[in-house]
């Protein structure tokens, strides 16, 4: 008769929350989307979708079917091989990195495997929701997230068309920039941890302070990067119509271009699980030192610990939506300067600080250094060097807002009286 130790019951509970947490993350993209028009319709006062199904919650389906059947078109002149496999590089990336993520604690399911008749002897039998526990965890997820380039890269030059190619090139330009101010806020909760291991990190915040409170600077900087590394607005340079038409999709249709839609929302809940691990403490429900959830128990507790990792992951997506429909997108000089000039030094100064107060060992004022950051930065920007304004008026002839010289001379000269 077959008998399962722990580690196996491990490893099959593991493909199962893969496959599981797959096809729930899936249905969240296809609902991400409807959410977002609710949700700017909501702040537009406008209805939203509500016509398709009670409420409108079968639109996802009706925009699927859409999709499915509209023509996939494939212009002439592109490489017809990169074509087809950008969409598929951007979005497996996305679909990989979220199983180092844990939604529950150890879960005691000893119950279930005597059930099942395949217990051996009197062992316990722990698991945790989470698609694989290994020691690179977050090293992993930053590897895989960085990947995502290579889609929207390719699928801009495999078009053969210029507005594509400039999407491609500036997508490839800010993700890269970017990346360099996530890894070093990145280094600063791995610092604080003292641990690069997921259930580590979540475990340190657990019964004490949650690093968004610890180091709030980096949280910020984690966060609004994450919006850059998935080209959303403000960061949707790569694909403003204005200016690049569509961008590095514009020559995409049907389910090709379903995919990038798709990609984008999933890169956003993906980092949503990964902001809820780093800063918000996983399943706390406590942001500060006291009681909180108990890190392992019966099923039912990791039901709890599920529930609030998914609402921590539904606020987050909905903030980046109301972000979205808040601020209006940068222009791509800015963006570029608040990567290497802004968010690169500062999140610097973070990991500095952070170091110096853990060698210090003033863990408990975390906080402190990390606001201090910002005064720093406050008192120091007006002796930096700065550039030329690029947004200072240029005169011009024939315009009556800002003349240039010789159109107001000639003005004076033709009033009735001058000289």
């Amino acid at each position: 008769m077959f008998t399962a130790t722990p580690d196996q019951v491990q490893l099959g509970f593991s493909i199962l929350s893969i496959v599981a947490l797959l096809h729930v993350f899936l249905g969240a993209c296809a609902y991400s989307i409807m959410l977002e028009r609710k949700l700017s319709a909501w702040m537009q006062d406008r209805v939203g979708p509500n016509r398709v199904g009670p409420k409108g919650m079968l639109q996802p389906i009706a925009d699927g079917l859409k999709f499915l059947l509209k023509e996939d078109y494939t212009p002439g002149g592109v490489d017809k091989a990169l074509f087809t496999l950008a969409p598929g590089l951007i979005m497996v990336p996305a679909m990989i990195g979220f199983i180092i993520v844990p939604f529950t604690g150890p879960i005691d399911i000893t119950g279930l495997v005597q059930w099942l008749g395949i217990n051996r002897g009197n062992a316990t039998y722990m698991v945790s929701v989470v698609g694989a526990e290994i020691n690179i965890g977050v090293v992993y997820l930053i590897a895989v997230a960085s990947l995502g380039v290579f889609g929207v890269t390719l699928g801009g030059w495999a078009s053969n068309n210029k507005w594509s190619f400039l999407g491609g090139l500036r997508a490839g330009a800010q993700m890269i920039s970017y990346e360099i101010p996530m890894g070093l806020s990145l280094l600063a909760v791995i610092l604080v941890a003292g641990s690069i291991r997921p259930e580590v990190i979540v475990g340190g915040q657990l019964g004490a302070a949650w690093n968004i409170v610890q180091l709030p600077v980096a949280a910020i900087i984690f966060y609004t990067c994450m919006l850059a590394e998935s080209n959303r607005a403000p960061f949707d340079l790569a694909e403003c119509e204005s200016e690049l038409v569509g961008g590095y999709h514009t020559e995409y249709s049907s389910m090709r271009f379903a995919i990038f839609f798709l990609a984008e929302y999933f890169h956003m809940i993906t980092g949503a699980a990964f902001f809820t691990m780093l800063f918000l403490g996983g399943w706390s429900v406590n942001p500060f030192w006291g009681w909180d959830i108990p890190a392992s128990g019966p099923w039912w507790i990791g039901l709890i610990q599920f529930g609030v990792v998914a609402g921590k992951m539904f606020l987050l997506v909905a903030f980046a939506m109301a972000i979205r429909w808040t601020l209006p997108r940068f222009r791509f000089d800015q963006l570029m300067r608040l990567a290497w000039e802004g968010m690169i030094p500062a999140s610097l100064l973070v990991m500095l600080v952070t170091s110096v107060f853990l060698f210090m060992g003033w863990n408990e004022w975390m906080w402190a250094g990390s606001l201090g950051t910002i005064v720093f930065i406050y008192l120091i920007i007006p002796v930096m060097p700065r550039q030329a304004d690029p947004n200072s008026r240029v005169r011009l002839i024939g315009s009556r807002f800002s003349p240039a010289e010789e159109e107001v001379e000639r003005s004076r000269l033709a009033e009735p009286g001058a000289g």
